[in-house]
């Protein structure tokens, strides 16, 4: 039986440590701020934002919470975020993604200071990132980063597979790995022969979105998998991009889905958040 990688209990240890960090602001006169944006009426984004709002009273992080009709216009969130980045009491901005087809994504990136930017999506932040100089980083590798740390497992002469190439997870994973010393391999649509790719991963990491796609026959004895795919499966059941009950036989860890890289992603928001607050 192979390790799991408990997301949960993980992140329930991480917000002790936030929480106390957070606490030493706030004795110095700091009170960590985040100000959350949603547009529209998307049910997963309102359940993302409830979830992250949580975790906020959790952190002794104080939230702001701006939820705006589908009819908002780009001109009007872009003033909303020039208002937040004015705002002292406000460290960190978060706009909900996916925004209504008529807000252009990469304004509302690019309008944020990069100070408060805690997604770590400005691309100035997306550089410090490459060079190894960052303050944070976009908190789904992150989380995977901190996951590895709490089971001891080292990146340092292994070598590293990850599947998808996103700015989100895919590229800034790659860059984390990298920095821990470990062989990266970044695989995409165009990779041939996949599976014997994967074959060779030491640490496989799968972003890919779809659902079952790393089967057993593409995983290495002993690997350790993670699993970022956030899927519904044919029978209704939310599932990762890891075939979760035939990898684990021969896997030496795995993270589950859900309970596995999800719960790390928010818990990161608030390391995000807290660090934003200090600087």
């Amino acid at each position: 039986m192979s390790i799991i990688l408990d997301g949960k209990e993980t992140s329930s240890l991480l917000r002790e440590t936030i929480k106390n960090d957070a606490l030493t602001l706030k004795k110095q006169g700091i009170t960590p701020g985040l100000a959350v944006v949603i547009v529209g009426e998307d049910s997963a984004s309102k359940t993302y934002v409830k979830n992250k709002i949580i975790a906020c009273a959790q952190c002794e992080i104080k939230s702001f919470e701006y939820a705006l009709p589908e009819s908002t216009t780009e001109e009007e969130l872009l003033a909303l975020i020039a208002q937040l980045n004015a705002d002292p009491e406000v460290h960190g901005i978060l706009v909900q993604s996916p925004l209504p087809k008529h807000i252009s994504e990469n304004k509302i990136v690019l309008s944020i200071l990069p100070k408060k930017d805690v997604d770590a999506f400005h691309p100035e932040n997306v550089g410090r990132i490459m060079i190894g100089d960052f303050h944070f980083v976009p908190c789904t590798p992150a989380g995977v980063m901190a996951l590895l740390k709490q089971y001891g497992i080292s990146a340092a002469g292994k070598e590293c597979v990850i599947v998808g190439r996103s700015n989100i997870v895919g590229k800034p994973q790659a860059m984390l790995l990298l920095h821990e010393n470990g062989t990266v391999t970044i695989c995409h649509s165009r990779t041939k022969d996949l599976a014997e790719v994967t074959r060779r991963a030491d640490i496989l990491v799968a972003a890919v979105g779809k659902a079952n796609f790393i089967t057993a026959d593409m995983v290495k004895e002993g690997a350790v998998v993670i699993d970022v795919g956030m899927n519904w499966s044919e029978d209704g059941k939310r599932c990762g991009d890891v075939d979760f009950a035939a990898v684990e036989k021969k896997a030496y860890a795995i993270t589950p889905v859900p309970g596995g890289v999800g719960p790390m992603t928010i818990t990161m928001l608030m390391q995000n958040t807290v660090r934003a607050a200090a600087l």
